[in-house]
């Protein structure tokens, strides 16, 4: 009986998986999300990838990342929709005599 409930409860959970899976596939100079959680928070970072296979992708990563391995399972990874909200214009910088700036958040 108990095994029977618990087989129950897998196929529920393995046919909701299942249903909502999509196959992930990106191509060279698609920019992704890209998912890191060896660190406190999650961290996302837009990059290029290049496919070496159907579920690995190898990214090219920023300078400060260089301590991480390039390559993601298909699972780190969503795909990014370019959006004009995403660029921020460059604000004028105003210089006092002793060449401070103050910082504003935008």
């Amino acid at each position: 009986m108990v095994r029977e409930k618990l087989k129950a409860a897998q196929d529920r959970q393995k046919s909701y998986a299942d249903n909502r899976s999509k196959d992930l596939e990106f191509a060279v100079r698609d920019w992704v999300f890209l998912k890191l959680s060896p660190w406190k928070d999650v961290m996302r970072f837009g990059k290029r990838g290049k496919c070496i296979g159907h579920v690995v992708y190898r990214l090219t990563l920023p300078p400060e990342l260089s301590q991480i391995h390039d390559v993601f399972h298909v699972s780190m990874l969503r795909k990014y929709v370019p959006n004009p909200s995403h660029v921020l214009e460059q604000q004028p910088m105003e210089l006092r005599e002793d060449l401070m700036y103050k910082e504003q958040p935008v």
